[in-house]
């Protein structure tokens, strides 16, 4: 070989060298959040439920299956469990059209609420609602329309929200699509926001959301007392939780959560020795959105019921506390660590 063609390949491989130098060097300044020590980490079931199905469907490739027993009624749940000194475990529960994925890596690649709290020490537990995601749903009601054994009309209702209905209700603006001009959510990374919504497939259960509300506590009677954050539609769902197992929700952390269901019998019964915060982003004054007055009125109505009654509950409007701009999904938002922040401070507050 010439002494030319040694030296270009030297010069070839030296740059070659140099190139995975510095892919290596990108990869690590876009982690999340750095290095992340677990203890552990994995997934389990909750809450599942065998029962018998006469129209479980065909394989494409098979054929029709013959009748026999499923599982229905599972929540999928995936931990993670800090290495060092723990703090007190967190639940996390998405709303509407969402699965765990609403707590995981923001749409446009930043770090998200499950992974942010196990840095802080927490183990975390992220939930896929019974029957929607990873929990899966029940196929036989509509398979036995598909199969002439049921009428048509029996069909659950499959929802899954539109982008131009999800980006008033979420505030993302006034109307699609024209955004709010001071909008922390990351607009620029719609697609990937859009790609992870899912319909509403728990209708497919007999029970439909209760399931979850049960799987919940199935939860926390396996893992022990624990904080429990809920979102939006899971709002109610938390109130239930802590209706079932008072003792062992540590506090319940709404984000824009339905308060509704709140009754003052709740708050003596319930309520006086669970802490309780109801978190609001902005833009919902006047907002045309199921997130606006309404719900919001709502939630600051529960937050008096439960301090009147003797308990302890915070209503967290983050603008008037010097943080504009958030969206109905503040956990994806650019600020969503300080938000973060302000949580863990209430709950460093309040977890006795």
């Amino acid at each position: 070989m010439s002494s030319t063609n040694r030296t270009c390949i030297v010069r070839l491989s030296v740059a070659a060298l140099l190139l995975i130098g510095l892919a290596g060097g990108a990869t690590a300044q876009s982690s999340l959040g750095g290095k992340l020590e677990l203890e552990d980490e994995g997934g389990f079931f909750v809450n599942a439920k065998k029962v018998s199905s006469a129209y479980p469907g065909a394989s494409l490739a098979t054929g029709p299956a013959a009748a026999g027993s499923i599982t229905v009624n599972q929540m999928y749940v995936h931990y993670r469990i800090p290495a060092g000194p723990k703090g007190v475990p967190l639940v996390l529960v998405h709303g509407s059209n969402h699965t765990g994925m609403t707590y995981e890596t923001t749409p446009d690649g930043r770090e998200g609420w499950a992974t942010w709290f196990v840095r802080q020490g927490h183990p975390v537990y992220v939930v896929d609602h019974s029957g929607r995601g990873r929990s899966g749903f029940n196929p036989t009601p509509i398979n036995a329309v598909r199969d002439g054994g049921a009428d048509p009309k029996s069909l659950p209702t499959l929802f899954i929200g539109t982008l131009e209905r999800a980006w008033s209700n979420f505030r993302f603006g006034p109307e699609y699509p024209k955004p709010f001009s001071n909008l922390q959510f990351p607009v620029e990374a719609l697609d990937q926001y859009l790609a992870q919504l899912v319909p509403n497939t728990e209708t497919t259960l007999e029970g439909g959301n209760t399931n979850t509300v049960e799987a919940l506590a199935a939860l926390i009677d396996r893992v022990g007392p624990a904080v429990v954050m809920v979102h939006s539609q899971s709002g109610v769902y938390g109130l239930a939780l802590v209706r079932q197992r008072p003792d062992k929700v540590r506090a319940l952390v709404s984000i824009e959560g339905g308060c509704e269901t709140l009754t003052q019998d709740d708050v003596g019964k319930f309520f006086a020795k669970v802490p309780f915060t109801s978190v609001w982003g902005d833009n919902s004054v006047g907002a045309n959105s199921v997130n606006g007055d309404q719900r919001r009125g709502g939630c600051q109505k529960a937050v008096n019921l439960i301090n009147g009654g003797g308990g302890r509950a915070t209503f967290l409007l983050l603008p008037d506390n010097g943080i504009p701009g958030n969206s109905h999904m503040m956990m994806m938002d650019k600020n969503n660590l300080q938000i973060a922040g302000l949580i863990r401070k209430w709950i460093g507050e309040q977890v006795r």
